[in-house]
């Protein structure tokens, strides 16, 4: 089983860093950024929702640790947020490192998020899944999330 640790300060500052990057890498993948602007875009977008770090209000920046084995398998970030007529939360980020996926890590994770988000007294979970990103969209519908909205686009030649 997995458990959900708050990130320390050190580990807050080597994911952001890594992420930042990942981020501002899909929206390139995905077009909806220029490269000469996405590192800026993705640092902006970062701070926006992170003003005080690790210690932003109502963001839960989490290692996610296998409790066997003590190991770090991976980094999920989620917050509570009052958009709507009822606080829901949001998945904001969610990596499993590479040697450990398919061992059965991201739907515990999942599991522990939805544990600790109905803690907080909300019952609705979002996210967003980059269209490319086939195997996180199937992980996500094997544990039940639906699909909201679908944005499609098409390269045309020439």
């Amino acid at each position: 089983m997995v458990r959900l640790v708050p990130m320390t300060e050190d580990e807050f500052q080597t994911y952001r860093k890594t992420s930042v990057e990942d981020y501002a890498q899909e929206h390139v993948k995905t077009g909806n950024w220029h490269p000469s602007e996405a590192l800026q875009n993705a640092e902006k977008e970062f701070t926006h929702l992170l003003p005080e770090g690790v210690a932003s209000k109502n963001q839960y920046l989490c290692t996610i640790m296998d409790d066997q084995t003590g190991m770090k398998v991976g980094v999920i970030w989620f917050a509570v947020i009052d958009k709507s007529l009822r606080p829901s939360a949001f998945i904001y980020d969610f990596l499993v490192y590479k040697e450990f996926r398919r061992r059965g890590y991201g739907k515990q994770t999942l599991q522990a998020v939805e544990e600790r988000v109905r803690e907080l007294g909300v019952d609705t979970i979002w996210l967003h899944v980059f269209g490319h990103n086939q195997e996180a969209l199937a992980l996500y519908q094997q544990v039940g999330y639906e699909i909201t909205n679908i944005n499609m686009a098409k390269k045309l030649k020439g």
